[in-house]
């Protein structure tokens, strides 16, 4: 099987804008605002090329301290979009989602680099970056939809323990129903990747299986260990503290 993935041609990509800008268009016709997807599209845009070119040059280097470096940045900027739109009633909430992240993403991640991956290194730039971002990534959503859910639990009455249970039944949706729809509904990222650049359907499924455990895993971990955090601490204040 050809084991090659063919360069997409800026032409070909660019067909791409054709239902963008139908999206584009009745965005601005129902909301009157055209500012906020704009930002986000150039934003992603000039992201992806830095990125490219950002990493072409950490392959190249292949050094532990600057995964190590990337890594730090990536729980860092995680955390702050994790709760860039959740109230900040106790300045440690940032802390508190970086070290969730930290425990619950970075042990997952250290099982996978250095006991299911077959790696000559752990810090092997072109596996240990990509899966470091899928791993955070999934623990910055989980994060977000906890802390989200256990403010508004506890705004609406509802005991430490209830909102507890409902931020973390909220933070696991997206996972769970990613494990219903794989292979039903889609085929993932990594196993389309690795399907496209011809690799046997069987071998990209294991990889596959691999990230679903993984997201599921890290994912789960991060929300369990930030909502914890939360709990142990607005549990000794009256409840008037997440309402003012």
């Amino acid at each position: 099987m050809n084991t090659t993935v063919a360069s997409i041609p800026l032409l070909n990509l660019s067909i791409l804008l054709i239902p963008v800008a139908i999206v584009l268009w009745c965005y601005i016709r129902w909301t009157m605002n055209i500012t906020t997807v704009i930002y986000a599209l150039t934003r992603m845009l000039l992201q992806l090329l830095i990125i490219g070119y950002f990493l072409v040059s950490i392959f190249a280097i292949n050094n532990a301290l600057i995964v190590l470096l990337v890594l730090t940045v990536m729980v860092l900027v995680s955390a702050w979009i994790a709760l860039r739109t959740t109230p900040l009633y106790q300045k440690t909430w940032l802390i508190w989602a970086i070290l969730s992240l930290i425990i619950g993403g970075g042990s997952t991640l250290v099982l996978i680099l250095t006991m299911v991956l077959p790696m000559d290194v752990w810090y092997e730039p072109s596996v240990s970056i990509p899966i470091s971002g899928m791993v955070f990534a999934t623990s910055m959503t989980a994060i977000s939809l906890a802390a989200e859910r256990y403010i508004m639990e506890i705004r609406q009455g509802s005991t430490v323990l209830e909102a507890k249970k409902s931020a973390l039944n909220t933070a696991m949706i997206p996972l769970v129903n990613s494990l219903f729809a794989v292979g039903l509904v889609t085929l993932p990222g990594m196993m389309t990747g690795q399907v496209l650049s011809g690799v046997p359907p069987l071998i990209a499924a294991r990889y596959q299986i691999m990230v679903m455990l993984m997201m599921f895993a890290s994912g789960g971990l991060s929300a369990i260990l930030f909502i914890q955090f939360i709990r142990n601490k607005v549990g000794n204040y009256n409840d008037q503290i997440l309402r003012r």
